[in-house]
């Protein structure tokens, strides 16, 4: 990271020992000891609008698109200047396991040799970011929207996880993987920063309506949404607009 010039390191429930010993490395305490530390990969990425992964692909199945790194860098590049982008990669032993994938909007995968394909971290990181730097230079478009964050994607796969266990969809199709497919499927949606907010009012509205039709069934009485609690869900479900970068 130091070698390419970048700065923003975020680590995920890390190996104290080895993380220990990385501190060593010449030229790059400052990243280290500015490192930001993360219970999960969701909490990671949250404010991400782009989250790539990083495989060796070996013997399973993948559910996103996988490009190579020189063409993988010019998708990034694009998103660069339209909020921030994560390149996720995994411990060496075990890599990116189906859950932390299912974060990712899409995959990297260097070209290796079949007789071994699995590169040590800190090699596969110098490949991918040597790929981001070259030509570099990449300005947003004016007028183009913000595309959600990670974190908004991820409140509309939980709304929508509930209201599909609430209508009763899962248990007609029972499934091991439910939410990573789940998760998988609304970051397919390329969902903008503006289209985000009305997906959450949609879904907050549908599983009040499938809450309450329940309560009435129970003989329980149900109050209609008034105008200002719509005003009031609605404003709660924005997020502020980010300024564009200078």
């Amino acid at each position: 990271m130091s070698n390419f010039g970048f700065r923003s390191l975020r680590v995920v429930n890390p190996y104290e020992p080895s993380f220990r010993e990385a501190r060593s490395a010449v030229g790059a305490s400052e990243i280290l000891e500015k490192a930001e530390f993360f219970q999960s990969v969701a909490e990671a990425v949250a404010d991400c609008t782009l989250v790539v992964g990083t495989t060796a692909v070996r013997n399973r199945e993948l559910q996103h698109p996988v490009h190579r790194p020189e063409y993988a860098s010019r998708l990034v590049r694009k998103r660069w200047a339209s909020g921030g982008v994560a390149l996720l990669f995994g411990s060496e032993k075990f890599g990116l396991s189906n859950e932390d994938l299912s974060h990712c909007h899409w995959l990297i995968r260097i070209p290796t040799c079949d007789e071994n394909i699995s590169m040590n971290l800190g090699q596969a990181v110098a490949v991918c970011l040597y790929e981001l730097i070259r030509d570099s230079k990449c300005e947003r478009a004016p007028g183009q929207p913000y595309p959600a964050t990670s974190g908004e994607l991820e409140r509309i796969t939980t709304l929508l996880l509930e209201a599909l266990h609430t209508s009763g969809f899962l248990d007609r199709r029972r499934v091991n993987d439910s939410e990573e497919r789940i998760r998988r499927l609304v970051r397919r949606l390329h969902l903008q920063e503006r289209d985000a907010v009305i997906w959450l009012g949609m879904l907050r509205q549908m599983l009040w309506k499938m809450n309450a039709g329940k309560d009435s069934g129970s003989g329980e009485a149900s109050a209609p949404v008034s105008a200002g609690r719509r005003k009031k869900t609605a404003a709660a479900a924005r997020t502020p607009r980010r300024e564009p970068p200078e």
